[in-house]
Order: C-alpha cells, then sequence, then structure tokens
C-alpha cells in the first residue's frame, strides 16, 4: 500500500491523479488536480495537466477516489464529553443536560471536549464544521485553538443570548461589544470563520435577534439558531407571540441569507415558503431526528422549493457517508414511500447535500465543499479496493449506501494531510484519549445534569434475576 505519510510529506506543489475525481458531473476517471499553496490550482486530464508541468512530481492513487469532505452544518463540539448521556432521553436535552454541563465545563474541559469532537469529525471525513457555540463561561478561545491544532476548517459562533440559556448573560451592551470583537477576531483567518448565534429565540429578546442577526448579515458572517424542533417550543412561541418560532423570526426580521436554521423539522407549507422567500438556509440532521426529535424535515420539497439546506450530525454521530445514508433514507421512510418515489433524490442529491450545498449554507461556499480552481484543498482519499465498491455501476449511490468512515485513507484540508486511516499525523491522539477519560467522570459528576433514564448498562443490571 502506498505509504500516505511519506508521499504527501512535501505537499506544497504536485500533481495528483486518482483512479476518480469527484466532479460537479460525479466521479470520474483520468482526471489530475494540480495542488498548489493549499488550494486546488488546476484541474484537468492526466496527460494534459502532466504536460503543462513536465518537472512536477506526480502522485497516482489508481485504487483511490478523491472526493471533497464532507461539511457538517450543525455541531455542538463542547458536548462531546457527555454525548451518550443523551441516549433515551425526552426531547429538550439542552435544559436538562446540555447547558448544565457544556456551563460547567472549566477552560481546560473546554479544549479536550472540543478536540475529541474535531478528531471524530475529522475520522468521520468532514474538513468542516459548524459550531453552534459554547455555552460555557466564555472559554471560546480554547475550543478555536482544539479546531486549529487538529486542523478542522471550523465556523465557529458566539452565542448572544440574553434571557438565559448559557453559563453567563452579560448586559446589552457587553453581549454587542463580544459580537463584534468574535466577528473581528478571526477576519482573513485561514481555518476559523466566526458566526454569531441565538441558542433558540426564546433564549433573546426580539431586539436582540434582530441586532445579531443584523451584525451577522453586515459582516458576511452566518447567524445561527435552532428553530421548530420540539412540538413544546413550538407551543411556548404560540403561547408568547401568537406565532410559530419561525414565523415570529420572519415577523421580527431576523432571517435572511445570512441565517442557517438548525433544525426546521415541524415546518408548515406557509414556513416553507418563508425560507424559500428570505433565502434562509437549513441544516438538515437526519441522525438527530432519528434520536431525539419529532419529525423529519421535508428535504426533497426544500429543493424541490429552491430552499437552501445542507447536512449536519447536531453532534450525534462523526460520520459523513452514515450522514448522508441517513439522510436518504428517512426520506425515503417519511415521503418517498407514501408516494412511490424509488428515487428519493438519488444518490448525487446527497452528496451534494453533504459537501457542496452544505458548505454553502454554512457560508464557506466560496472557500471549499467542492473540487475546483481556486478552492481550498480539503479532501478526501477513499480506498476503492474494498468489497463494498466491487463491482462498481453507480458509485456515487454507492458513497451514500455502502460508505463508511473506515474506507477514507487520508483526510486533507488546506492542502495539508491530517489523518491517515483515522489517526492524525502530527500530534498524540491517543494521549488526549486517555488523559479524556481519566477527567471526564468528574466532570459529568459536577455537572447538575438531570436524566430520566438510567444507563442502558444500569438498567440492565437492575432488572429482576
Amino acid at each position: 500500500m502506498t505509504d500516505l505519510r511519506q508521499t504527501f510529506a512535501d505537499a506544497e506543489r504536485l500533481i495528483v491523479a486518482p483512479g476518480r475525481l469527484l466532479l460537479g458531473n460525479g466521479p470520474q476517471p483520468g482526471k489530475a488536480v494540480l495542488l498548489q499553496g493549499g488550494r486546488f490550482a488546476e484541474i484537468d486530464e492526466v496527460g494534459a495537466l502532466c504536460a503543462r508541468h513536465p518537472g512536477l512530481r506526480r502522485v497516482d492513487l489508481p485504487h483511490h477516489l478523491m472526493m471533497p469532505g464532507f461539511i457538517d452544518t450543525h455541531t455542538h463540539l463542547t458536548q462531546s464529553l457527555g454525548k451518550s448521556l443523551v441516549f433515551g432521553e425526552p426531547s429538550e436535552i439542552f435544559r436538562r443536560i446540555w447547558v448544565p454541563l457544556e456551563g460547567s465545563l472549566d477552560e481546560h474541559m473546554v479544549y479536550l471536549s472540543s478536540k475529541l469532537a474535531a478528531l471524530e469529525c475529522l475520522r468521520g471525513g468532514f474538513t468542516a464544521a459548524v459550531d453552534a457555540g459554547t455555552r460555557s463561561a466564555g472559554h471560546i478561545g480554547r475550543l478555536v485553538d482544539a479546531a486549529r491544532e487538529t486542523g478542522l476548517r471550523l465556523v465557529v459562533a458566539q452565542i448572544c443570548n440574553d434571557l438565559g440559556g448559557a453559563a453567563q448573560v452579560p448586559e446589552t451592551d457587553e453581549i454587542l461589544r463580544r459580537a463584534a470583537a468574535h466577528l473581528a477576531a478571526y477576519q482573513g483567518d485561514a481555518l476559523i470563520h466566526p458566526s454569531l448565534a441565538i441558542s433558540i429565540p426564546e433564549a433573546a429578546t426580539d431586539g436582540m435577534l434582530q441586532r445579531i442577526s443584523a451584525l451577522a448579515a453586515e459582516a458576511g458572517a452566518v447567524f445561527q439558531t435552532h428553530v421548530n424542533e420540539h412540538l413544546v417550543a413550538v407551543e411556548r412561541s404560540l403561547v408568547a407571540h401568537g406565532r410559530r418560532p419561525l414565523q415570529h423570526l420572519a415577523h421580527i426580521g431576523a432571517l435572511g441569507p445570512q441565517a442557517l436554521i438548525a433544525h426546521s423539522t415541524l415546518i408548515t407549507p406557509e414556513e416553507l415558503m418563508i425560507l424559500r422567500d428570505t433565502g434562509t438556509a437549513v441544516a438538515y440532521n437526519p441522525v438527530a431526528s432519528v434520536w431525539k426529535g419529532n419529525a423529519i424535515v421535508p428535504a426533497l420539497q426544500m429543493q424541490a422549493l429552491g430552499i437552501r439546506f445542507g447536512l449536519g450530525t447536531d453532534g450525534t454521530r462523526s460520520d459523513g457517508f452514515r450522514l448522508m445514508d441517513a439522510a436518504e433514507s428517512l426520506q425515503r421512510a417519511g415521503y418517498g414511500l407514501a408516494s412511490g418515489d424509488s428515487s428519493c433524490g438519488g444518490g448525487w442529491l446527497w452528496l451534494e447535500a453533504a459537501t457542496g450545498m452544505a458548505a454553502e449554507a454554512s457560508g464557506l461556499g466560496r472557500l471549499t465543499g467542492r473540487i475546483a480552481p481556486g478552492l481550498a484543498a480539503d479532501f478526501l482519499l477513499v480506498d476503492l479496493d474494498r468489497p463494498e465498491f466491487t463491482p462498481s455501476h453507480d458509485l456515487s449511490w454507492e458513497l451514500v449506501r455502502y460508505g463508511n468512515r473506515d474506507q477514507i485513507d487520508a483526510v486533507f484540508t488546506g492542502g495539508r494531510l491530517r489523518l491517515v486511516q483515522g489517526w492524525p499525523v502530527d500530534w498524540d491522539a491517543r494521549a488526549l484519549l486517555a488523559e479524556i477519560r481519566e477527567l471526564t467522570a468528574p466532570a459529568i459528576a459536577a455537572a447538575p445534569i438531570q436524566r430520566i433514564h438510567a444507563t442502558a448498562d444500569r438498567a440492565l443490571a437492575m432488572r429482576p434475576a
């Protein structure tokens, strides 16, 4: 097998000729890519590209697919230390588990949680992720450090709640000062991209929602919030405003092309039109719908209406291939079976929703998400010499239904090799895991979380003999 560490030890400028190259028109044979300065510089037929650059080193990978890295449009890096504590729990776990847990993390635990989550992202083929912001007490810098050290491209939000839902709720002027400082801190950063967030609409006044969304729009950044995810949140909004959460955001002018709405699973026909008419993007989180949601995003209808959306994990399971499979499976179960739609968008749609469409929804469309000249060289090398891809008749569909993260041989961001066969090439991931195993139990015990159910293992042990 090719030693990828040695092969890409000096990847500043070289030609890569994979067996297949995933472009906008599908997986293409006979193509090559010139990598230069961390970007895709040129794409052409292998012979033509090599003829233009006769002295350049060429890497042949005949059994690999070179594809864009996945983009996670919605995740929570500082929740990784308690990720399985929510299994089997009823909705609104953020109130009983996530807010108490994140709010109790000190600076070092925020760093460890974020680095673990970033590693999981990269192992699952995600070269970029959109973090909804940490509810910890002002430790966002350590979250950024973790992403930078692992090489994960990150859209990172500063939470701007003024009605609770975070460890700290400063005065209005301080919230706005921190928001402006966050936007300025990462302008022009090669890997970190600032964003602003309100956790849920009811965690902020209407004035704050308007101002934070407008600030994000002025800065060319993304405004994030969780909307129409659970029945109880919809009902609370109806009681408070006489409008559903998405309707209320539209009413106060907080939607627009800068807005990225997480979930939107409980959505009416009228609200679909609101999304379309405002240009608002949606993070479709299919695994979250299965594990803890009330409904399924009508993603096929969104696609037909021209509503922008991309796939997200919501911090559930970091495997880009299984995410695509879940996205397609839920559309088939929720809508396709009832209507006799046997394609449910086709394999290409879910590949696009996990890469280029996700990048565009995340505000990264001009930077990454596709293999195209001028874009950042964020890509995966997928081993096609596997039983799952043999024989291959329709690689796009096969990637959606047969792909898994263990088939990813290498992960690159900004042209740099970050992982080989799931492990980092330039830092000690096993030392990180050992430290987390040592420190997590006391941190969880100290957090004022409230679970409704015992863990599965404990419940099994308590069963009568």
